[in-house]
């Protein structure tokens, strides 16, 4: 039978690009696309594919807080993170999630698909020019580890413009309470103000420049 697959990109073009891609694969069959975190956690917990294509920076929730909240969830959907990065802490922070697999967005058609059959038998993925950029360490951290999930959310939702009232709404929570979590991170970090939280956001992938 086919591998079920999600493709889940902020981007129509690069879904469509993913999805042609892959039709080319008699062993592939995608099931559904999403267009923000939010909706691939929705998607994926509503289709069950085996297999999710997670892009690693999207609107709302990026792919990471997708994949930790998918993977909580339901652990047995294996989740690919597609990423423009090649640095150890994008990596690390996909693994920590729960990925099995982090491909570069520039990989060719071949290593997608690879990619897809590998992690649906149970093994992790690794983009060859990832392994090939540098060598994985033990215990690497980032400056986002000090923050909970929560914090996380906030962050990325606050950097990308969107009010109190409008984060309490996707979030389910009252804007009092987005306020005290976004003066409770950004004392954790040291910042002062909007601006030091877009480029932290950015800087470290929870959101992306588009």
């Amino acid at each position: 039978m086919p591998i079920t697959t999600l493709i889940a990109d902020d981007h129509a073009l690069v879904r469509e690009g993913l999805r042609s891609l892959l039709a080319a694969h008699a062993s592939i069959d995608v099931v559904g696309f999403a267009a923000n975190g939010r909706e691939a956690v929705r998607e994926a917990l509503r289709l069950r594919p085996e297999v999710v294509l997670m892009d690693i920076s999207m609107p709302e929730l990026n792919g990471v807080e997708a994949t930790r909240q998918l993977v909580d969830r339901d652990p047995a959907t294996k989740v690919i993170i597609l990423s423009m990065h090649a640095t150890i802490e994008h990596y690390y922070r996909a693994i920590r999630a729960g990925a099995r697999g982090y491909l570069l967005k520039e990989s060719a058609s071949e290593e997608i698909a690879e990619a897809v059959r590998t992690v649906h038998v149970g093994r992790r993925f690794i983009s060859r020019k990832i392994t090939a950029s540098f060598q994985p360490l033990s215990g690497t951290e980032s400056p986002l580890d000090c923050l909970s999930r929560r914090e996380r959310e906030i962050l990325q939702l606050v950097a990308e413009g969107h009010c109190s009232a409008k984060i309490g709404a996707l979030i389910c929570i009252s804007s009092k309470s987005v306020d005290t979590y976004r003066s409770r991170l950004m004392q954790k970090l040291g910042m002062r103000g909007m601006p030091d939280m877009v480029k932290f956001a950015i800087r470290h992938g929870l959101t992306s420049v588009d």
